[in-house]
């Protein structure tokens, strides 16, 4: 996988670049997988706007991937690797031995006719699927579950990986990207390796217009605008606000603490993320 540049036929192509796809062996998905992904432009059921600058872009549909990995002790066979448009990183495509297709996110190295497992008594090989309990420690591992049967939920964007530090009782310590330390139960699953797609956080978009295709609109400053707006607006010439960072909704927006105090998760958490690491 690398990225590709373009000859300076515009000010946006000089500084653009775009990934070469070298990893993608099919451009079609496979219809069986795929459902409807509505566009809200952000919107709620009463049309106020619950999420900023979202709105626009290219039509998608969504690939309905597999992030529990419980079809256990049935051999899958690695049929194509997929781009998805609603994620970073890749997916793949499986072909089970009874006959089921379901898509996975695809790790690093995983290539067509690798066969894949899931479950008890599978070897810990890039892309296998198992408890944490029958993880060897020292494994880079994503997509993890944080409850029993959930499905995965943490380390599933574009190279991502953490790593499988300990085991202590019923639970196994975990580093995640984001340098925090994290206690999760050995029945939880997880897959080995990291993620593919690697080089998606060195591809500059290089104008305006290729965040527009991502459905990203564009963003005002606070400070821009009137009072009525906004906590930071208003004031006569240019201000440097007269408070802390904050939202329209005056949340603080540089350091300020969004976690309730007494979440009961809290004592998952050894150790907290790093400022910036993530």
């Amino acid at each position: 996988m690398g990225i590709k540049f373009y000859r300076p036929t515009s000010p946006g192509r000089r500084d653009g670049s775009v990934l070469d796809y070298a990893e993608i062996t099919k451009t079609e998905p496979e219809k069986s997988l795929l459902e409807a992904y509505p566009q809200t432009g952000g919107r709620n059921n009463h049309g106020h706007i619950t999420r900023r600058h979202s709105g626009g872009g290219n039509k998608r549909m969504y690939r309905i991937v597999d992030f529990k990995r419980d079809k256990d002790g049935i051999p899958a066979k690695v049929a194509a690797i997929e781009y998805d448009p609603c994620r970073t990183a890749f997916i793949a495509l499986l072909h089970y031995a009874d006959g089921e297709k379901r898509y996975i996110l695809a790790p690093a190295g995983v290539t067509v006719g690798q066969t894949l497992m899931s479950g008890k008594g599978s070897e810990p090989q890039t892309g296998n699927s198992m408890q944490l309990g029958d993880i060897p420690v020292g494994l880079e591992i994503h997509n993890i579950e944080l409850r029993v049967g959930k499905g995965g939920q943490m380390v599933r964007s574009a190279g991502g990986w953490a790593q499988l530090q300990a085991k202590e009782g019923a639970h196994a310590i975990i580093k995640l990207p984001s340098e925090e330390l994290r206690k999760v139960h050995l029945t939880c699953r997880a897959t080995i390796g990291r993620l593919s797609n690697a080089d998606h956080q060195n591809v500059k978009l290089g104008k305006a217009g290729r965040n527009r295709h991502l459905g990203i609109r564009p963003t005002v400053r606070g400070t821009a605008m009137n009072p009525v707006d906004h906590p930071m607006g208003g004031g006569e010439g240019r201000t440097a606000g007269g408070r802390h960072p904050c939202s329209p909704s005056a949340v603080l927006a540089k350091g300020g603490k969004t976690r309730r105090r007494k979440n009961p998760t809290n004592r998952f958490i050894l150790r907290r993320r790093k400022k910036g690491a993530h």
